[in-house]
């Protein structure tokens, strides 16, 4: 029991998950109940998978070493080069593969400019903020153009589904992509060198690891699942409006130092990224219903990334200085 607890007591999401538990009890009680309603629950769930799909990937790469602050425009990108493509006659799947594709180059090329000339990925990322936004609102003619929504399956995306249409056919998506990106970090060579990439790159190198090359496949996922999640979220909204993800990239970042990941890359899971999205969303909804000043919610934000940090750290210590009695 007691080795149970201390390996417990050093999971990088273990601060991140007790912190959701009080908050949802703490909303529930403000709300008088209302906080955990079917329909309350439809709309925070609903609403998900848009940033925690973000998350994934920002995470995902944060464990390999480095940032991509570019995921706000690419989650404006790519649901607005479907769109362009939709009104020049293309149909919905080539132009959403088109614009994942784009999201995968913009991947590319961050990782690649990245190892090519040593660059922070910061710096890099950064960069790509500015472009990737700036064509966004050129392809878009300054105008957002009309979305066919006719010719666009929205039942596989944003019809609400399961028991008491609980959740929209978004979450399955999320839910499905969070069991493969976890998989692929806990049960893969490839999750191992990420880990490895990401927690001493000059051993990983000595050993064989094809560093390089996990370190662009990361950057790749994370701008192809930033794409994907802005798509969903302008389906959602029925219109592509090259405003949308304005900010996201620091909160996604937010969202995956709350679960627990380390700046300095190396540890981390993909379950405490989506902790730390769902933390969000919970302050954001609980906030509105607890009639709470909204002027509040980045200080909130700021504030729980600060508390999820310090606890981690403190837990981690605690798990470290147990001693467990040896057979």
């Amino acid at each position: 029991m007691r080795r149970l607890l201390k390996i417990s007591l050093q999971k990088p999401e273990l601060a991140a998950g007790l912190l959701l538990i009080c908050l949802i009890v703490f909303f529930q009680v403000m709300s008088q109940g209302v906080f955990l309603g079917v329909a309350n629950m439809r709309g925070v769930l609903g609403l998900l998978p848009e940033m925690a799909l973000v998350a994934i990937g920002v995470t995902l790469l944060m464990i390999c070493g480095e940032f991509d602050l570019s995921v706000g425009s690419v989650f404006a990108l790519s649901p607005m080069t479907l769109a362009v493509l939709m009104t020049m006659g293309w149909g919905f799947w080539p132009a959403l593969l088109i614009g994942l594709l784009v999201c995968a180059a913009i991947g590319l090329a961050n990782g690649w400019l990245t190892i090519r000339f040593a660059i922070p990925s910061f710096i890099t990322t950064l960069g790509m903020l500015f472009m990737a936004r700036s064509l966004t609102i050129v392809i878009s003619g300054g105008f957002p153009p009309r979305l066919k929504t006719d010719e666009i399956p929205m039942w596989l995306f944003v019809e609400f589904v399961g028991p008491g249409n609980l959740f929209r056919a978004s979450f399955l998506w999320f839910v499905v992509i969070a069991i493969l990106v976890s998989l692929l970090l806990s049960r893969t060579n490839f999750g191992n060198w990420v880990r490895a990439t990401g927690g001493f790159l000059p051993a990983a190198n000595a050993m064989g690891i094809p560093s390089s090359t996990v370190k662009i496949a990361c950057f790749m996922i994370c701008s192809v699942l930033a794409g994907l999640a802005g798509t969903i979220q302008v389906l959602r909204i029925g219109s592509p409006l090259p405003s949308i993800g304005e900010g996201l990239e620091l909160a996604a970042v937010a969202a995956a130092v709350i679960g627990g990941t380390s700046l300095l890359g190396g540890i981390g899971s993909i379950i405490g990224g989506i902790v730390g999205a769902t933390l969000i969303r919970v302050i954001d909804n609980g906030m509105v219903l607890s009639q709470v000043n909204g002027n509040w919610f980045k200080f909130a934000i700021g504030a729980l990334t600060i508390l999820a940090v310090v606890g981690n750290s403190w837990l981690r210590k605690r798990g470290r200085a147990m001693k467990v009695e040896t057979a």
